[in-house]
Parts: C-alpha cells; sequence; structure tokens
C-alpha cells in the first residue's frame, strides 16, 4: 500500500510537460475524455499540460492519471481546488445547486445534512426498487429473445430510481421522455463547457431552447413529488422524505424544498445513468464470459425467490463483476477541478487558473497498476487481492471528502439488479467489443445486443 510523503515545496518544482501531440490531433480527440487521456499519458507521462487557445478563452488543461497526482488532488486542502470550471459553471445554470456541481464552501453544509441518509444501514430503506424493476422487465422478454442490453436497463434504472425518489410507477412514454431529457440537458452541458466561444445562456438558441426545456421537465417532476409529499403523507417516496427530514447535526438546519428538488435533480441524472452503465457492461462481459456467469447464477439461485438487500453478503462473485466493470468502465470517466492556489501533483506545480482532468479511465487501465489491464477477470477483487491495491488506483466513485455520496446504494441496486437477471435469463453477447461515448458520463455508444434465454419461469406473483 502506498504512503502519502510530505509535501515539497510547491515553487520549486517544475510544470507538467506539454503535450507533444500535433495541436490538430489534440483538437480532435479531446472531447473523447476516455481514450485521449491515454493517449496523452502515452506520449508525456501521467501529468501532461494540453494547451489548445489563448488562456482567455480556454485554459490550460492538465491530465493526470497516476494514483498520486490524482490523491494530490482530490486531497487538496479545502478551496485549493475547486469545481469552478465552465462544466459546473453550465451544470449550476442548468440543473441547480447540488452536491455534485456545489463549490467547497457551500457544499460543506449539504453533505453533512444528506451523508447520514445514505449510510450502509439507511440505503436499504431505499434499495429495493431495482429488482422488482427487473423482474418488471424480464416478463416481456418471453422465453427467449434479443434485446439491446442497453436499452433495457437503462429504462429499468430509470423505472427504480423514479420508484424510489419519487414513488411513482411511469409510463413508457413518460420514462422516455425523461430518459431523453437527462441525455439532452447533459450533452448540452459538456457541449458549452468545452466550447471556446459560449453564447449568453440568455440568447434563445436552438440549443439552449432544447436543454433549457429538458431541464424544466426534470426539474418539474422533482417539485412536483416533493409538494405531493408534504400534501400526501401516504405518499411512498422514502428518499425524498428523508431529504425533507435532513438537517445538519451541528446547527439544525434543514433543507428548503428547492434545494431537496435541486439535490433530487441531480440524483435522477446521475443516478440513472451511472448505473445502468455499470449494469449494461457488466451484462454484455458476462455474455462473453459464461463460465463467469454461471458463477453469478449459482450463487443468485441459493438465496430466496425474491432478492433482498439481506441477500447480498451471500452474493460475493456478483460484487467482484460489478467491481470489475467499474473498473473497466467507470461511469464516472475522471473529476475535473480548478486550480485556486499553487498544488503540488505528483511532482509537478499546478499553477492557479489550470483546469485538471483527473482519469479514472485511464488510471484504471494502466499496464503499469494492472496486469494484463484489458482483460476481464473479477478476482482481481477478492479480499486478499484488494488488500494489496493502492486504494487510490481504483476510484469507481471518485475520492477524498467530495467521494460520490451514493456509492453504497449505487452499489446495494446494481448487485440486486444483476443477481435477479442472470439467476433467471441466460446472456449471449451478440458483440466482442463494448463501444464507449462519453457525452458527459460514459455511455453505450451503440446498441449492444444479446440473446436472453429464460432459466426459470417468472410467475406473476414475482413481479410487484
Amino acid at each position: 500500500m502506498a504512503t502519502r510523503s510530505a509535501q515539497p515545496d510547491v515553487s520549486t518544482l517544475p510544470p507538467p510537460p506539454r503535450c507533444p501531440l500535433p495541436k490538430l490531433r489534440q483538437l480532435r480527440e479531446i472531447r473523447e475524455f476516455h481514450t485521449f487521456a491515454e493517449t496523452v499519458r502515452d506520449s508525456a507521462g501521467p501529468v501532461v499540460m494540453v494547451k489548445l487557445g489563448p488562456k482567455s478563452l480556454m485554459p490550460p488543461i492538465v491530465f493526470i492519471t497516476s494514483p498520486q497526482g490524482i490523491r494530490d488532488v482530490l486531497t487538496a486542502p479545502h478551496g485549493s481546488a475547486d469545481k469552478t470550471s465552465p462544466l459546473f459553471v453550465e451544470m449550476r445554470y442548468v440543473l441547480g445547486y447540488n452536491l455534485f456541481d456545489m463549490q467547497d464552501h457551500p457544499w460543506t453544509a449539504h453533505r453533512k445534512a444528506v451523508q447520514p441518509l445514505f449510510t450502509k444501514n439507511r440505503v436499504q430503506d431505499y434499495a429495493g426498487d431495482m429488482s422488482a424493476a427487473a423482474r418488471s422487465r424480464m416478463t416481456e422478454w418471453g422465453p427467449a429473445a434479443t434485446i439491446d442490453i442497453d436499452a433495457e436497463v437503462r429504462r429499468m434504472t430509470l423505472d427504480a430510481v423514479t420508484r424510489a425518489m419519487f414513488g411513482i410507477d411511469m409510463d413508457v412514454a413518460r420514462t422516455e421522455s425523461l430518459g431523453h431529457a437527462i441525455r439532452t440537458v447533459l450533452a448540452h452541458i459538456t457541449d458549452r463547457a468545452l466550447a471556446p466561444l459560449r453564447p449568453p445562456h440568455q440568447l434563445p438558441t436552438p440549443a439552449h431552447r432544447r436543454a433549457y426545456a429538458a431541464a424544466r421537465e426534470i426539474r418539474s417532476a422533482a417539485d412536483d413529488i416533493v409538494r405531493r409529499c408534504h400534501e400526501d403523507p401516504t405518499v411512498d417516496a422514502p428518499l425524498v422524505r428523508a431529504l425533507i427530514g435532513a438537517h445538519d447535526a451541528d446547527t439544525g438546519e434543514t433543507l428548503t424544498d428547492a434545494e431537496v428538488a435541486e439535490e433530487l435533480a441531480a440524483f435522477l441524472v446521475a443516478g440513472h445513468d451511472t448505473t445502468a452503465t455499470t449494469l449494461a457492461y457488466s451484462l454484455w462481459a458476462l455474455g462473453n464470459h459464461p463460465e463467469i456467469q454461471e458463477q453469478v447464477r449459482a450463487e443468485a439461485s441459493s438465496c430466496g425467490p425474491e432478492l433482498s438487500p439481506q441477500d447480498v453478503g451471500g452474493l460475493e462473485c456478483t460484487v467482484r463483476v460489478l467491481h470489475e466493470a467499474l473498473r473497466l468502465c467507470p461511469p464516472g470517466a475522471g473529476a475535473i477541478r480548478t486550480i485556486e492556489h499553487d498544488l503540488a501533483a505528483d511532482g509537478f506545480r499546478l499553477s492557479p487558473g489550470t483546469v485538471v482532468s483527473l482519469s479514472f479511465y485511464a488510471m484504471h487501465r494502466d499496464p503499469a497498476l494492472w496486469d494484463d489491464p484489458l482483460r476481464f477477470d473479477p478476482d482481481r477483487f477478492t479480499p486478499d487481492k484488494m488488500k494489496t491495491l493502492d486504494h487510490w488506483q481504483y476510484l469507481p466513485f471518485g475520492g477524498g471528502r467530495r467521494k460520490c455520496v451514493g456509492d453504497q446504494f449505487a452499489m446495494l441496486e446494481a448487485t440486486l439488479a444483476l443477481a435477479t437477471l442472470v439467476r433467471d435469463y441466460e446472456f449471449t453477447s451478440q458483440r466482442a467489443d463494448f463501444p464507449i461515448a462519453v457525452p458527459f458520463t460514459v455511455v453505450a455508444a451503440a446498441p449492444v445486443p444479446a440473446l436472453v434465454r429464460r432459466r426459470r419461469t417468472i410467475e406473476p406473483e414475482d413481479v410487484t
């Protein structure tokens, strides 16, 4: 296990080396966050500066792919590496303030209020909807079918998240509309963040109108459930009620209804997209590794007829599969910070105004850190092998004080869903690769077809 060394005098450190690749290639490939970070690393090392234009139009970007460099940034003193880049400015404008996009100062109070809602024990209160959503989707497949894994699990996770958050079952049209709104908002935020020239928000361009209409749809759903929870005590939305009742243990301060709605909108966007990608990649991988799929099926079949959070302790292989999927295809490809004060990162000096791109995707696939890194091998995550890993070389949910607050919730939901799906259906992947794109989070870039065959009869009473 690596240990943290004392911080050197930052003023004595050199700046990061410049990326030696042709400027045209950099401009062409930078939008591919995941692969571009690997390309930059291979060209000049794990800490590399990319300058694409005058600082007034686009600040220099430093790509970091080493565990030490990432650790240095994510554990920097409060406010030294903050969320002030255009990406977060755009996200705040479209979706409002939430735990993901807040700057450090207001974030602290919100985190203290929300953190207790996502402890290991509390998440079990709102984690039963994913297996129910999985069973509901499977009833439509019949004895055998060819499905698009990504499309199926994306709808499944959106169903589960809206059940847990909003206490409602959405019809197909509403689910698809909300999913489209989420994709529209995320693509707009990324496109605006990367543009050297950004039209004013108030300018009614077609892109602005589409994005703001999509954001209104997401926010309307969040506002509506907060209002209904106040008006009707029978509404079954435990996560919403928990947020309404959340408070700072030191000050007793609670979240306003507007703040609750903004957090719900962020949970909806992040919780749906990231879990869907993890499940899609896991099922695709198991469809190409039938021997591992059989291990997952066997342990899931040893549990009761309906999987619950209490069964997760016996689903060790399922959890290892998810960990390996999160290594090879982390839904959050990385993290962005803006340097506010001189900072040392893996032996280099980062100056104020520099945007830092921390690439978990590239680090998870680095041959200097992982044996045969592109091979799908869940046994990398047996308890004994995990003890040998540097904590900072595997960050599927980020790291430091701003690590994802919902990581345990996401893992619990994904474990129950994966075990439920593989117990009842056999998956055979129809393609050898998993196509990846990063419009904001990591998603499948194309359909992921698989042949599914039912292993057992799903009785109507199994679906609730």
